[in-house]
């Protein structure tokens, strides 16, 4: 039995309908050697044994089929086959002769994800850090006073982050982002997902003050005026400035009103918006709490719980003792004071308020296309509860907005929350991130790590990769976010120089000395051709360095780009979205080793070939891509090369002998083919 050419998955190819409803009828297919003498059978526990019939035959594969009711609950199955050679079980990781549950392939009906985000090329950016378009919405030096420091203007935007950054603000706004929409037209971005935009006194607006608005510091500011604090200052009652910012309704009403006005502009230049919400925590700044006495008697403001008890808004928070006024006692995320938790137990009315608010920004006028969820398994005290509030979130957002996605930042086996009746998918550590990053470069994605064993070690990429794919079942898989790089890792550019550390420890200089643009090149190569929604962190296409941040929170580079990068980068999206089997294809490893992996993605009609070698030294090497359904003696035409040198875009064929791919790679090389 030819064991290499036995392959299903849950792409349309081996599963129809992809995505079946409740009681759909689907037909479930499995590929095989063409003429082999064998039994196929589909076996789901507790259910009797299905022998799937031939289908069909095409080139060297024979498909056999067969068609499953499905009712309403999750349908697990793996396939059995008997032949010569005694019984083998095929799941999501492949063939193997004895029976794994955990890999099994997962149905679940009615469960869909947007047909606009599989495959979606994503594009994250942290404001303040893009480009300032306004300055007249700029944070000023002492406008408030935030963790112990009043709060920073600067003005040189070249200038790198401290180590203590989050008071200091370079003005990036929605202002910068729309003049340059174009530049991400351009590059080929097709959605942007925003790090926070609402109401907050930090850069990164992870502690949020207002849910309800975006700030206006980000935005425009119609009604101006106020003092800032006086040197030494540290009362934010007196911060009037600020407070007339971020709490006069003029300015609140003007700040989404130029939001959804961006977003409109977005979507017409055919670039959609995800935005995060951090609902675990908000700030300590928050008006439902009011710790700094932003809102107090100010027009239409409540007090908040930290005032009094008889605050409208006790419940949002827990308390510890009862110690009004100025009641410190309250439950911190983490223990931290600036981030209270939010008690969602003990308050309906937080619960059914924080419901809205899902509902509210994907509806018009603002119209956004899905949530981004910070810490989302943290929600909550109890696991229960967690995945109870998530279920009523997700039936909120889709019922205003079928077609928003909900992805969720998540650490672990996220299998519990992407069963179809909570998140849709994730930010992709486990299954993309950290394998990439590993084999790349051996560095931990915060650079705190260094194994120089894991690097090039294309079987331990190989199988870590399976093994965290089969976490996400296809819909999730297909739009999980791929990064190379985000706001709370260190940059991928960065750990190709295998240096340890932190800017508190080595200093910025450090994150830049010895980095190596052929391997970024690779990675870039490996993120535009794999399954899931490749997502660019700003800058990384520019060449920006920072180790874990804040200092992987640097400035957009306008005007002192890596230009050949960003040339690279345009090149490889255009190749990812000319190509069906990128975005929606099968994916199947071919040949790895030691410094070299090559895999396939392909569809009936169309077969892509990507073939890298991170080694120092040359090689020559023979992919098996009749696997992928390339014709045993056909043709590739090449898309795409990256070496040392630089990388070409200029097509040139190779001929298939055999069904066997023979060439030679020289050192840190990448090459995409597709069958022609």
């Amino acid at each position: 039995m030819n064991i290499q050419a036995i392959y299903s998955d849950g792409t349309a190819e081996y599963r129809s309908p992809m995505e079946p409803d409740e009681n759909d009828l689907v037909t479930i297919r499995l590929r095989a050697y063409h003429q082999e003498d064998i039994d196929v059978f589909l076996v789901s526990k507790g259910k009797e044994n299905i022998k799937m019939k031939l289908e069909r035959t095409r080139g060297e594969f024979d498909f056999y089929s067969c068609d499953v009711q499905l009712g309403t609950e999750e349908f697990r199955y793996h396939f059995e086959i008997v032949g010569d050679y005694g019984l083998y079980y095929y799941d999501r990781v492949g063939l193997w002769r004895d029976y794994r549950e955990h890999y099994e392939f997962s149905i679940t009906p009615g469960f869909s994800t947007p047909s606009w985000a599989k495959g979606a090329v994503m594009y994250q950016i942290l404001v303040d850090r893009f480009y300032n378009g306004d300055p007249t919405n700029d944070v000023e030096t002492n406008e408030y006073h935030y963790v112990g420091a009043p709060v920073q203007k600067v003005t040189n935007w070249d200038a790198l982050p401290a180590n203590l950054d989050i008071g200091r603000f370079y003005g990036g706004d929605l202002e910068g982002v729309k003049q340059k929409l174009h530049y991400l037209k351009s590059l080929g971005v097709e959605v942007i997902y925003f790090n926070p935009l609402f109401v907050s006194p930090s850069n990164h607006k992870y502690d949020t003050a207002d849910y309800d608005y975006i700030d206006p510091h980000l935005t425009v500011i119609k009604k101006d005026g106020g003092e800032c604090l006086k040197n030494n200052d540290t009362d934010n009652s007196h911060a009037t400035k600020y407070k007339l910012r971020v709490t006069n309704k003029e300015n609140l009403d003007a700040s989404n009103q130029f939001f959804a006005d961006f977003v409109h502009e977005a979507h017409e230049k055919g670039i959609r918006v995800i935005i995060d919400g951090v609902f675990n925590h908000c700030g300590s700044f928050n008006k439902w709490l009011n710790r700094e006495k932003i809102y107090s008697k100010e027009e239409g403001y409540k007090p908040g719980a930290y005032e009094t008890k008889d605050s409208p808004y006790n419940s949002f928070f827990k308390f510890y003792e009862d110690i009004w006024p100025d009641n410190y006692s309250y439950d911190g995320w983490w223990s931290h004071d600036t981030l209270p938790k939010l008690n969602y137990e003990e308050s309906p009315e937080l619960y059914e308020y924080i419901m809205g608010i899902g509902k509210k920004w994907v509806s018009p006028p603002y119209n956004c296309d899905g949530w981004r969820l910070d810490v989302a398994a943290d929600l909550g005290h109890s696991e229960e509860f967690n995945h109870k509030f998530w279920r009523d979130f997700r039936n909120a957002v889709k019922s205003a907005n079928p077609n928003a996605i909900i992805l969720a930042e998540h650490y672990g086996n996220p299998s519990a929350w992407l069963a179809g009746d909570q998140w849709d998918t994730v930010m992709n550590y486990d299954a993309f991130m950290e394998p990439l990053t590993y084999y790349l470069t051996g560095m931990e994605k915060h650079s705190d790590e260094f194994q120089p064993s894991a690097i090039g070690d294309g079987d331990r990429f190989k199988n870590t990769m399976l093994h965290f794919m089969s976490r996400l079942k296809t819909p999730s898989l297909y739009c999980a976010m791929n990064q190379l790089s985000n706001h709370d890792h260190s940059r991928f550019l960065t750990r190709t120089n295998h240096t340890v550390g932190r800017i508190a420890t080595k200093g910025a200089k450090a994150a830049e000395e010895g980095v190596s643009i052929p391997t970024m090149k690779l990675a870039e190569m490996i993120q535009f051709t794999w399954p899931g929604a490749p997502t660019l962190y700003y800058g990384d296409e520019a060449g920006v360095c920072g180790f874990t941040d804040p200092d992987s929170r640097r400035t957009y580079p306008w005007g002192n780009c890596n230009y050949d990068l960003i040339d690279y980068t345009r090149d490889m999206i255009m190749v990812h979205k000319l190509s069906r089997a990128i975005k929606e294809g099968s994916f199947r490893f071919l040949n790895c080793g030691q410094g070299f992996i090559s895999y396939a993605r392909f569809t009936a009609n169309e077969q892509i070939i990507v073939i890298i070698n991170s080694n120092n030294t040359s090689i020559d090497v023979d992919v098996p891509v009749w696997i992928a359904g390339v014709p045993l003696n056909g043709r590739l035409e090449r898309l795409i090369l990256s070496n040392e040198v630089g990388y070409s875009i200029m097509p040139t064929d190779i001929k298939v002998e055999g069904g066997n791919l023979h060439t030679s790679l020289t050192p840190n090389t990448g090459i995409v083919y597709k069958s022609i």
